[in-house]
């Protein structure tokens, strides 16, 4: 029997992809969405707190049966876990609440995936699943590779979240298109001393998508974390998100990234985050949540 936090707000929009009961138990499902609405350290356009919400809705619009995998996702049984009320008053203690949700769902079989929110989340999401797989390493696909130590006063927002995470782990950057110098001279640094978690870089254009797949899941072990902030897509396909960077992905790069690391490793738990469903058309969250579902219909059908 699974034990959930006491300070989750009890219910959640509907179910993902809107599923009957007798699809969404969570005894018998095999994947489990938890949604964070937590954006506090937003410091540029605020409103991914409204993701989850948007994501779960949209979702309901599409088909159960995914057409590439040939595959009936919603056959794999999807519980929606009640929405996680985030700790507003400290982001190291939000990171902690969103371990701790993790980990109550996290078992044999059972793929966890968490909608934002901001990226901070991850970290969370992360620190438990890397006390379930010891090996873990992370594909991190971001505009940002959010490796200050610290940032408007504290290490645990959404500027921070991928130095904490290679605190614990291996991780390789995809899609990046701005950073600044601290940043910069991390990964220098990183990258060429043995005594730090192995750290890998790919930033945008993307002049060879099967190039760029093969040198990825080179730098991964075997078990592999997916985190994907929508701005690593390019603002015309993704508008709705905190802090758009012009030039990124499009939706064949990253779809198809993630699908080649699925085939040559074992992707055991994945997040969607900063969504902004405010900052641009109702479009944007239905392509998030096609994400939700393609990263569920790749890790699983591998």
């Amino acid at each position: 029997m699974f034990e959930y936090p006491d300070n989750s707000i009890p219910t959640t929009p509907s179910n993902f992809l809107a599923l009957p009961p007798s699809q969404s138990d969570i005894e018998t499902s095999g994947i489990v969405i938890l949604p964070v609405p937590y954006d506090s350290t937003t410091s540029f356009r605020a409103g991914s707190r409204e993701g989850p919400r948007a994501i779960i809705e949209a979702s309901a619009a599409l088909e159960d049966y995914d057409l590439e995998m040939d595959l009936d996702v919603a056959g794999l049984g999807i519980y929606t876990a009640p929405v996680l009320e985030p700790h507003l008053g400290s982001p190291e203690l939000n990171v902690e609440r969103v371990s701790q949700a993790v980990s109550c769902f996290l078992a044999p079989n059972k793929l966890v995936g968490v909608i934002g929110g901001e990226h901070s989340i991850t970290a969370g999401s992360v620190l438990a699943h890397k006390e379930v797989y010891p090996d873990l390493s992370v594909l991190y696909l971001d505009a940002h590779c959010d490796l200050r130590d610290e940032y408007m006063g504290t290490r645990w927002g959404h500027a921070s979240g991928g130095r904490r995470i290679h605190d614990v782990c291996s991780v390789v950057f995809v899609g990046l298109r701005s950073m600044c110098e601290e940043e910069r001279d991390y990964i220098r640094l990183a990258s060429r001393d043995d005594g730090y978690n192995s750290i890998a870089t790919f930033a945008c254009p993307i002049s060879d998508p099967q190039s760029l797949a093969r040198d990825v899941i080179e730098k991964l072990n075997d078990t592999v974390y997916v985190s994907v902030d929508l701005d690593v897509f390019d603002p015309s396909l993704m508008a709705s998100v905190g802090t758009p960077e012009p030039g990124g992905m499009d939706w064949y790069q990253v779809v198809g990234l993630i699908k080649s690391v699925a085939e040559k490793r074992h992707i055991v738990g994945f997040d969607v985050c900063e969504l902004a469903p405010r900052e641009g058309p109702s479009a944007c969250s239905y392509t998030a949540a096609k994400l939700v579902y393609k990263l569920i219909a790749y890790s699983v059908g591998r």
